[in-house]
């Protein structure tokens, strides 16, 4: 890593013009190429999914996107007015020309269209359906559609429109959040350094790595299924990565500097010391995000590779374009106050003992450390950890209590923002026709002989009696042809459990009945039936995708720290703030407590996709911390082979970082809440929360507390397996000092003593004492 630092900053000039001239060419290359993201939920296996791939090959033309445009009249009009009915058939008719539109069924032509009008004559929909699936039509031909169909309103005439389709061209990706969580972590490294050049430098880096990694993924959506929803999950996740990541270098750079080490040294140290934590950091990440291939989901699979490619980009931001940055700076990265006193050191004929200070504390007893905050806390949790873990546990217990009620679902458009032209539609159809009509179920049925026919008209009939449906709808069959579609209107929302039931009861109790002594064969399907078998499917595969990430915690942890008792505790410390964070997600988003004031919509199920995808992150990054931690209380306990005091030094000294980048993240995380997207706004909840209380609860409390009840217990291993485990160094080997000596601010000998960790506390060299 000292060999990159180097270079890095030798050729600074051409490391950051290699990096400018990467963003430029790949923005370029989105601008011209464009994207091509794919939000398909099909799952090969399920039902619904072979449904879908049947009709597409047998009637290619009912196998497309079917969306509405809705129309309402106010001040006492009707829709079927002339000069409305005259306007709307005008922009239907000029979206039934348009280009990828198969057709438009229209409430203005034939008996079937009376249908397609509300009772009190207010409201109706026309059904738009496109020649190809959602994913596969051009933006530009569903803008137009848009366009036309809102040509039609005035002052009377109300016209929205809905469908997966409309809704993918309607969704507006990126925004505010990304701003104003760049400011509010800006805001929080400028507490820290006190200098405007060490706060920006993490700034830079991690937008640098998140441009350069959302451009790539795009590029990659030509080649592999990437879901529109990834470049705002891989910038909400590159983010809070990115600029924690560069925290830990230029926060390691710093105190080289005041130690008296040239920037040359200062940077090439902090790459092999912090560089290599963020390597084993940001590898873990990008493993947990690509464990999501273990479930076998194309459309996370997406997600995984567009978050993955960002992270493993803003590492090698860290580790080359932050050192090259960092040389430009040079000084500028310390404080004016911190210059004065290191110029002062080095103007003044003076031979200084590296690390005098570092010798006291080892020989200092509890509470003796210098008197910081963190160090005086740290003193107060070995005094009675106890107590203080039981706190913890208690307040990770209370937020998670909702976990236990959680429903995971797919949310409609009534969870839209009330600005968009999808949510207005939605309850246009819900107010004028009933919930239902926003989620049909689409019944594909197989009719190869002759008697299945009127098999399948005596299904429709049973089927108008079950509980839950409001309408059912034949289409006509063509002659020989031996495919018939029943459209089924639940009397319930999408997304509401029971549309979910109604599904299961026609699957398992009305078909199975109609089908007995016949070649009948129908599936259910439509978009609602997808999204709820994709949701079955992941539920199922859930506890398989947990049991392989906490084994994957395990070894990593057994693999740094040599111990057996230190990966349970981090295993334990990884399910609590999963736990947290999918009781906030409940409490909020399915309970409905305030998901209306985040512009998330009302009471609804949690995402399906959206537990696993925290699961990878939170794991990642609790991981994080947790090397960050232990690290630090490992190298003390390598050296003094004394528990308390370990623990003790490791949590007083690495207490500030870890805070300020759990603050950080927190706020880059929190800003996503205001997206306007309630799938995003799901995710930063959810890591939102989960950080902060991981940070304050669990690292700052639980971890140190457990760890001082435990005793030299933590550092236990078995000898077998210490000798079949390979051996991985997290921050690089320690240097021994071998006499070194600073004059007139130069190193003589030896670089850093084995009690330099990467972590500590920014000390001034001047604490040090002279020998004149």
């Amino acid at each position: 890593m000292s060999a990159i630092a180097r270079w890095c900053h030798r050729h600074r000039l051409l490391t950051v013009v290699v990096w400018l001239a990467l963003i430029v060419g790949l923005g370029a290359l989105t601008g011209s190429a464009g994207t091509k993201y794919n939000d398909t939920m099909s799952i090969p296996a399920s039902e619904s999914s072979q449904a879908m791939d049947l009709l597409k090959q047998s009637m290619p033309a009912s196998a497309g996107d079917s969306d509405q445009v809705v129309w309402h009249t106010t001040g006492g009009a009707k829709v079927t007015d002339p000069d409305v009915q005259q306007s709307m058939t005008g922009a239907l008719n000029q979206i039934a020309a348009s280009p990828g539109v198969a057709g438009v069924t229209s409430p203005y032509t034939g008996p079937r269209g009376a249908t397609q009008i509300s009772k009190d004559g207010t409201t109706a929909f026309a059904t738009v359906n496109f020649a190809q699936q959602a994913h596969d039509i051009p933006n530009a031909q569903i803008v137009h559609v848009i366009d036309v169909a809102q040509g039609a309103r005035n002052s009377h005439l109300q016209v929205e429109l809905g469908g997966q389709a409309i809704s993918q061209a309607d969704r507006k990706i990126g925004g505010a959040a990304d701003l104003i969580g760049v400011i509010a972590a800006l805001i929080v490294l400028g507490l820290v350094f006190r200098a405007v050049g060490a706060a920006v430098m993490p700034i830079l880096t991690g937008v640098a790595g998140v441009v350069t990694g959302i451009t790539g993924t795009g590029q990659l959506s030509h080649l592999i299924s990437i879901s529109s929803t990834a470049p705002t999950l891989a910038t909400l996740v590159g983010l809070g990565v990115g600029i924690d990541y560069a925290l830990f270098i230029v926060n390691r750079h710093r105190k080289g500097l005041i130690s008296g080490l040239s920037v040359e040294e200062s940077i090439a140290k902090a790459l092999n010391t912090s560089g290599r934590a963020v390597l084993f950091a940001g590898g873990t990440v990008v493993i947990a995000l690509l464990g999501m291939f273990a479930l076998g989901l194309g459309f996370l699979d997406g997600m995984a590779i567009g978050a993955a490619v960002t992270v493993s980009m803003t590492v090698l931001a860290a580790i080359t374009l932050l050192p090259a940055m960092l040389g430009f700076l040079k000084l500028r990265v310390l404080s004016k106050k911190q210059r004065r006193e290191l110029a002062a050191r080095q103007a003044g004929v003076s031979v200084l003992v590296p690390y005098a200070h570092a010798a006291r504390r080892r020989s200092a007893g509890p509470g003796q450390e210098r008197g910081t905050a963190f160090t005086r806390w740290a003193t107060r949790v070995q005094a009675r950890p106890l107590g203080k873990a039981l706190l913890a546990i208690a307040v990770m217990a209370v937020v998670a209590i909702p976990f236990f009620s959680i429903r995971l679902g797919n949310s409609d458009a009534g969870n839209d923002p009330k600005s968009t032209t999808t949510r207005q539609a939605y309850d246009l159809l819900a107010d004028g026709f009933g919930k239902g009509f926003n989620g049909p179920l689409m019944l594909v049925a197989q009719t190869p002989a002759a008697g299945d026919q009127q098999a399948l008209t005596t299904l429709v009939d049973q089927i108008k009696t079950v509980p839950g449906v409001a309408a059912v709808q034949a289409r006509p069959e063509q002659p020989g042809q031996a495919l018939g579609v029943v459209q089924v209107i639940p009397t319930t929302s999408p997304q509401d459990q029971g549309t979910t039931d109604l599904i299961d009861t026609l699957r398992h109790d009305v078909i199975p009945k109609a089908e007995a002594g016949t070649t009948l064969h129908v599936m259910v399907s439509g978009p609602t039936a997808i999204s709820n078998d994709f949701s079955h499917t992941l539920t199922g595969k859930l506890p398989l995708f947990v049991a392989i990430i906490v084994g994957l915690g395990c070894v990593l942890m057994m693999l740094a720290f040599r111990s057996l008792l230190v990966p349970l505790i981090g295993v334990a410390m990884n399910l609590l703030t999963m736990g947290v964070a999918f009781g906030a997600l409940v409490a909020v988003f399915q309970w409905g407590w305030g998901s209306e004031a985040l512009g998330a919509g009302g009471a609804g199920p949690v995402e399906a996709f959206v537990p696993v995808i925290v699961i990878s992150i939170l794991f990642g990054l609790s991981m994080d911390y947790q090397v960050f931690l232990i690290s630090r209380m490992h190298e003390e306990w390598s050296h003094s082979k004394d528990n308390s005091r370990s623990v003790r030094i490791g949590h007083g000294e690495t207490g500030q970082v870890i805070v300020a980048a759990g603050v950080i993240m927190t706020c880059v995380f929190g800003a996503f809440l205001f997206n306007g997207e309630r799938v995003i706004a799901e995710f930063g909840l959810a890591l939102a929360v989960a950080i902060l209380l991981d940070v304050l609860m669990l690292r700052l409390i639980l971890v140190p507390a457990l760890m001082h009840r435990f005793g030299r217990a933590n550092w236990w291993l078995p000898k077998w397996l210490d000798k079949v485990l390979p051996h991985m160094s997290v921050e690089g080997e320690p240097e021994p000092v071998a006499g070194g000596v600073v004059i007139g601010g130069q190193r003589s000998g030896s670089q850093y003593g084995p009690h330099d960790g990467p972590y500590d506390e920014p000390e001034l060299a001047s604490s040090n004492p002279r020998i004149q």
